[in-house]
Order: C-alpha cells, then structure tokens, then sequence
C-alpha cells in the first residue's frame, strides 16, 4: 500500500525523513481491525515524531498520521480513536493508561491507504460529517472539547482567552466556545489570522502578549514558554489556565508568587476518551459547527502539508484524501 513514513530523524530538518511510497499492508491482530482510510489529518505530532520526540530511530521506518476517517470491509463509515492503551489501567480513561502511545508512535499510523487498530477504537461517522472533516476530530477537536467541557469548569456566559488563533486546537476551542455563549478572546502575530479568529466567533482577537480589555475565567495556553507569563496576567483571581502542549518551549518561568496569591490553577489535559470523541462528532453533526480546513491536499503531496505546518503559514487544519 502506499504510505508517508518517518524514515529518519531530522531535528532541525524534520520533513526530510519523510519517505512516500510502499509499505506493507497491514496485519491486525486478534481485537484488531484494518480501516480502508478515506481522510486523514495532520498535527504538530507528525512534525515532533520526525525530530524523535517520542519516536526513537529503532522504531523507523514508521508511517505517520494519529486521525483518520475511513470505512470498514462491510462498508461501515468510522472514525478512529488514536489513543492505544488500556481503558481499565487507566480507571474507564485510556488517556490515563501509563503505557498508552497514539498510532504513529509504536503502531503504524494513518497517513496511508489502511490503518489497523484495535475494534473498541472505532466510532460511528455521522452521516452529516464528510470524511474530510471527521478526519480533524480525532486530535485537534477532540483535545479542544475534553479542555472545554470537562477541564476549564466553565458556565455559561464565562470569558475565556484562546492564545494563537491559528491551530487546529485552536481554531476548535473558539468555535465550540463561542458556540455554547463563552466571550471568546484570542491572539495571534497576524493580523490576518486575528481577523480569521473573529470570522470563527471571537468576540476580540489582540496581537500576542496585549493587554486584554478585561480579565479572564479561562486561559486555554497551546503555545506554552512564549505566552506563559501572558497567560498568567490575563487571569482573574481563582482563574485556570488550560494547557495540553508547548510548542514554544515547556520550561516558562513559573511566576509561583502570583499563581498562590491570586489563587490560580494550572491544569494539563490530553488528548480525549473514546466516548468524548463520540460525542464531539455528535456535537459537530448537531449544531451544524464544522472544522477549519486550512486546505486539503492529496495523500502523495503530504510533504507541502508538513512544509505548510512547519512554517505556520495555516488556518485550521491540513487533511490528507486518500
């Protein structure tokens, strides 16, 4: 089958390991099944496997890809679930699970014609999703619901601050925020992409690191070292931040005076459950929300996606048709 894989490790020229062309077909194991893929979705994660960041070379060539949205042998149209762990290790959570890894990091993943994975990975496509955007919610949506819905502690009509209005994560967490009544601050570098995040629903968007017109409930923090001390002022006393990667640098100054003082919280949060990606794929065919497609691109011209994501020169998110 044809594949986009990790065949070396770059890390200050990651989309140079990337290799297209033949792969084994692959051979699901008992519990395991193989997904014909019809849409897949690029994320950070891609670019970090390729400079070695949870991808060892003893473990190349590997195909890359965690989302996916495809069919089954008999027809049925499904999403894949990219956690692989173990729902019991992890109390009913299989993010919790401390031996889980996503497809792309032990077990190939789905930037390629077939994808297998375990059956309990799967869930239904509504019928109102193309593959094109089921594809986006595996990751990106999925991590924005579980900060949204289950983290931030949000009631209706809270205000919140969405730092970098250009990620995939990003661009999800305004439009379901919005969506649901939240007062939606964002920023950005680009004065195209601040006005991109109003089209989406933010009520504001401010160029990185200006003072907001008030303070915030909710910080939801991507970016990580760059923003960090932003993220920290822009809060009210009691406020959260929210925080499930860093691009940026993970080892900001910490400001430990005024997170105890003005009784901040800190809390991480990765990735989704099983259920949770159902119910965001729910959620989507509900209330007619869909994902940000920056631009969608055949499966054999995936390094311009990569190129495009490394760049940052993206609204949204990048899919791959197969």
């Amino acid at each position: 089958m044809f594949a986009i894989t990790a065949a070396r490790i770059d890390k200050d020229d990651p989309t140079s390991g990337l290799e297209a062309g033949e792969h084994p077909d692959p051979v699901p194991p008992d519990g395991w099944t193989a997904v014909t893929v019809k849409a897949a979705s690029l994320n950070h994660h891609d670019l970090w496997s390729l400079r070695g960041v949870g991808l060892p070379e003893n473990r190349l060539p590997m195909v890359l890809g965690c989302d996916a949205a495809g069919v089954l042998d008999d027809g049925t149209e499904v999403i894949v679930h990219s956690v692989i762990g173990d729902p019991d290790a992890g109390g009913g959570d299989e993010t919790r699970d401390p031996d889980r890894s996503l497809l792309s990091e032990v077990y190939d993943g789905t930037f390629a014609e077939k994808v297998a994975v375990p059956r309990r990975n799967l869930v239904p496509k509504p019928a109102e999703l193309s593959f094109e955007e089921a594809a986006c919610l595996p990751t990106a949506w999925l991590t924005a619901y579980r900060m949204l819905f289950e983290k931030a502690g949000l009631e209706p009509g809270s205000t919140i601050l969405v730092q970098g209005a250009g990620g995939g994560v990003n661009s999800a967490l305004i439009r379901m925020a919005s969506a649901v009544g939240h007062r939606v601050y964002a920023t950005s570098r680009s004065e195209a992409k601040r006005n991109r995040a109003i089209e989406l629903g933010a009520h504001t968007a401010v160029p990185t690191g200006e003072r907001l017109p008030e303070k915030v409930d909710v910080v939801f923090d991507t970016v990580g070292e760059a923003t960090w001390k932003h993220s920290l002022r822009c809060l009210r006393p009691g406020g959260r931040i929210i925080t499930c990667g860093a691009t940026s640098g993970d080892a900001p100054a910490a400001e430990l005076n005024r997170v105890f003082f003005l009784q901040l919280s800190v809390i991480g949060s990765t990735m989704g459950t099983r259920d949770q990606l159902r119910r965001v794929a729910e959620f989507c065919a509900r209330t007619g929300i869909r994902p940000q497609i920056d631009r969608v691109l055949p499966l054999d011209r995936a390094v311009e996606g990569f190129t495009a994501m490394e760049q940052g020169e993206l609204f949204g998110k990048i899919v791959f048709t197969v």
